[in-house]
């Protein structure tokens, strides 16, 4: 496993190549590509930029718009070949998006809605040997926003996963894995279907008073996280942590600052947890 600079500590305040080179300077191992802005570099480019900055590619967000009506994801579903590609080309076989946990869609019809969905997805990302992550989100401030609860355990959301696709399975953020009441076995039991991990850590508060951008830096909350890494390790897991920490006044400190901090959390955990990074 390897550390991964992620965009949201930094605020969206660096250019792609810029936020590579911070990446590297800072002394990360990978970097999350954004895709959009890698893209119009071209493959090749930014292939050279990874190579040279000695960074692994940790994942691209799925760019295909699947939460809206048909036109829109038929629409945005041209956009997913050139990604696939994309990604073989620059040694990054790895995407990923989120799935709210409560919609005003029934359950039912939505698992339908997404199940024909991303399988089709994970048909196209197969033809490059692409990987889809599904993150499910755990917090009760998003289970009980729409009028319908759907997926947000990691066993149902593996499951669902399954069954769009031998080359879907999960994306496991430390933090959600947290409030959604995950269990190390529930990572034992995803062995070969974690794709994509973010690295965070929680404050000790009652459910209800959960915020989803009140995170804190790994080590600084409540999340077991040596028994979390130790379950990712168990389970086969050796590609990126991308520390995702929304709040904690990250994203107002330089971006040198915070990608800084990032770092060295999470390296302590690490050590911590007696993980080296690969």
């Amino acid at each position: 496993m390897y550390l991964s600079l992620n965009s949201v500590p930094i605020g969206g305040n660096l250019s792609w190549p810029d936020f590579a080179r911070l990446a590297a300077s800072t002394g990360f191992r990978g970097v999350d590509v954004n895709l959009d802005a890698a893209m119009k570099d071209g493959a090749g480019a930014t292939g050279k930029l990874l190579a040279d900055l000695k960074l692994r590619p940790a994942f691209v967000n799925l760019p295909v718009e699947f939460r809206k009506g048909d036109a829109e994801f038929r629409e945005s579903l041209a956009r997913l070949e050139p990604a696939a590609a994309f990604a073989q080309a620059i040694a990054c076989p790895r995407m990923m998006t989120y799935i709210m946990p409560s919609s005003s869609t029934p359950k039912d019809e939505l698992r339908r809605i997404y199940k024909q969905r991303f399988t089709e997805i994970a048909r196209v990302l197969s033809n490059y040997g692409v990987r889809l992550g599904l993150e499910f989100l755990g917090p009760v401030m998003f289970r009980k926003r729409e009028s319908h609860e759907f997926i947000w355990r990691m066993p149902e959301m593996l499951a669902f996963a399954k069954e769009c696709g031998p080359n879907v399975g999960l994306t496991v953020d430390a933090w959600h894995w947290c409030h959604a009441g995950g269990t190390i076995q529930d990572i034992l039991d995803a062995r070969g279907r974690i794709i994509v991990v973010h690295f965070d850590d929680s404050p000790d508060l009652p459910p209800e008073l959960i915020r989803d951008n009140e995170r804190l830096l790994p080590g600084e909350g409540v999340i077991q996280l040596t028994r979390f890494l130790h379950a990712l390790r168990d389970a086969g897991y050796n590609e990126g942590l991308s520390i995702e920490v929304f709040g904690r006044g990250l994203k107002e400190l330089p971006p040198r600052e915070s990608a800084r901090l990032c770092l060295e959390a999470g390296r302590k955990v690490l050590a911590q947890a007696g993980i080296g990074e690969t």
